[in-house]
């Protein structure tokens, strides 16, 4: 057993532009992240085969964008993204986002890049 912190993670990585994520869990049958956004940073539209994901806001609000939903998730709060909705996190505030990302099973090569999602409002 070893615990497992923000300082002391089992990996830490960056992504997309200045984003910051650390590692808790790496297991196939689960991972649980912890993440940072920076303000007016965005994640880009994707999905997941396999992977059901649990967001579970820490401070700042996110914005989702779950197929064609926005939904504005307060901190203290969180969102179950089920298996193979579109879906992409954003931070339009002006502080740090910093949020748990649970995945069951773990992401790992279950990553797929899609189009935004047409809401139908397109022209």
């Amino acid at each position: 057993m070893k615990i497992v912190s923000q300082a002391e993670p089992l990996m830490h990585y960056r992504w997309g532009a200045g984003c910051d994520g650390w590692n808790l869990v790496d297991e196939p049958a689960m991972s649980v992240k912890l993440e940072r956004m920076p303000p007016h940073s965005a994640e880009e539209w994707h999905l997941h085969n396999q992977a059901q994901q649990f967001f579970f806001i820490l401070g700042g609000e996110a914005i989702f964008e779950i197929e064609q939903q926005r939904i504005r998730v307060p901190p203290r709060s969180g969102i179950h993204v089920p298996a193979g909705n579109r879906h992409r996190i954003m931070n339009e505030g002006d502080s740090d986002l910093e949020f748990l990302l649970s995945s069951q099973p773990s992401t790992a090569d279950d990553r797929i890049m899609v189009d935004k999602v047409n809401t139908g409002n397109e022209k």
